[in-house]
């Protein structure tokens, strides 16, 4: 497992949404990811993975929560606050309708409703600044983030410009033009590429591997085409392939081929954090340690933060700092990856674990698999769960009563 000792945060989920009409398919997820660092998101098929990995980068527009990526909010939804702002309204007629049919204690029912009425007042100021700073956040993320960029380009050539003459000025002006032309098209999201699952479906069967991988740098603004195919070269090699199949189509690879071609197209942009979503879940078990030891070496190479969205929870343990395990839309429990597999403490997280196949008959034989009920596991009839820190570190959804018997139990 690789190791990761910076602190700087890289990516924060505050309470993300992601909601298909009445289907939840993300409920309240908070985590954070490091710099640096391989964060895996683990759990069985449609407890919202995929969809949280989507929504990062922009995929889906959220219903809910914000996303900050390098300090500045590049997703909003507004939702939550204007349910809030629904619910108090509603409060507040149930209540205007009681004082205006009581007979007794009217005077006390209607300082009450004007109470309440300056309460939602108030909470109607704070969700329309709130809607405003969500929807501004929201669209213009980008704009604001090109703007950074060109001032940052400005900066370093100016200085450059003064001094230079003759050939070099000139030289100097063209390369000045161009990095300002890709710092107004750059955006803040292209800093997050993604990994498909399927190879195959990612890739456009109509494009050559060299168009594929270099349309990224063309929607860029870069236009020196003897610059596109040496990084399009550069790219196939880093990945593991060769020049050659720069001129090819996608249906005359392997699966595992077509899953590097995936990877150069998203590591040319050099982004800062790269979402793999089940990059080896479509591939023999052979390319599977493959394609895993090339992530981990351009990781090491290129400085990548990666979230990593898996079924195989050993491949998982294999390349993750830290885990976060999802269930039905829920963040159910979060820790490092030594500290989860030693101390599972959410019961679906100990029915995953349980799962894992023993690469010893004798063992195997004895493994008993644990089964997650969770009507028969707990009881959320007094209160509703939380996701709360019981260790450093290690976080687990649950309520006060779960709480103090998991304390109880581990020792914590």
């Amino acid at each position: 497992m690789p190791e990761n000792n910076n602190e700087e945060v890289l990516l924060r989920v505050e309470h993300l949404c992601q909601y298909f009409g009445p289907t939840k398919a993300v409920d309240d997820v908070s985590f954070d990811i490091k710099k640096g660092e391989v964060f895996g998101l683990v759990g069985e098929s449609g407890c919202g993975k995929t969809t949280t990995g989507r929504s990062i980068i922009k995929i889906y527009n959220i219903t809910s929560g914000s996303i900050y990526f390098k300090g500045q909010r590049i997703c909003a939804g507004t939702a939550g606050i204007r349910t809030e702002l629904k619910n108090a309204r509603k409060e507040l007629a149930s209540l205007t309708k009681e004082a205006a049919k009581a007979t007794e204690n009217k005077a006390e029912l209607e300082a009450k409703v004007a109470e309440k009425k300056a309460e939602v007042e108030k909470l109607a100021a704070d969700a329309s600044a709130k809607i405003k700073a969500a929807n501004f956040d929201h669209k213009h993320s980008d704009r604001e983030y090109a703007k950074t960029l060109i001032e940052k380009t400005k900066t370093e050539y100016e200085p450059k410009l003064a001094k230079a003459t003759g050939d070099e000025l000139a030289s100097l002006k063209k390369e000045y033009k161009a990095a300002l032309t890709v710092a107004k098209k750059t955006k803040l999201i292209t800093k997050i590429q993604m990994i498909f699952q399927d190879p195959i479906a990612s890739l456009d069967p109509r494009m050559t591997v060299r168009e594929i991988i270099a349309e990224g740098l063309i929607i860029n603004g870069i236009k020196d085409q003897e610059y596109i195919d040496e990084k399009v070269y550069e790219m196939l090699e880093l990945v593991g392939l060769v020049r050659e199949h720069a001129g090819r189509y996608p249906h005359e690879f392997s699966g595992g081929q077509r899953q590097r071609i995936g990877i150069a197209r998203a590591v040319i942009m050099q982004p800062d954090l790269l979402i793999a979503d089940e990059p080896v879940s479509a591939l023999d078990v052979s390319v599977q340690a493959q394609v895993i030891n090339l992530l981990n070496e351009l990781r090491e190479k290129l400085g990548l933060t990666i979230l990593f969205i898996a079924h195989d929870l050993s491949v998982v343990k294999y390349f993750s700092n830290r885990i976060g395990v999802m269930y039905y839309g829920k963040m159910v429990e979060l820790a490092d990856t030594d500290e989860l597999f030693a101390h599972p403490v959410h019961p679906y997280t100990r029915s995953l674990l349980s799962a894992i196949p023993l690469p010893d008959p004798h063992a195997e034989k004895v493994r008993k698999r644990i089964v997650y009920n969770p009507i028969a596991a707990h009881d959320y009839s007094q209160q509703q769960p939380t996701l709360r820190e019981l260790v450093p570190g290690h976080f687990v959804l649950c309520n006060d009563e779960e709480a103090a018997r998991y304390n109880e139990e581990f020792g914590f």
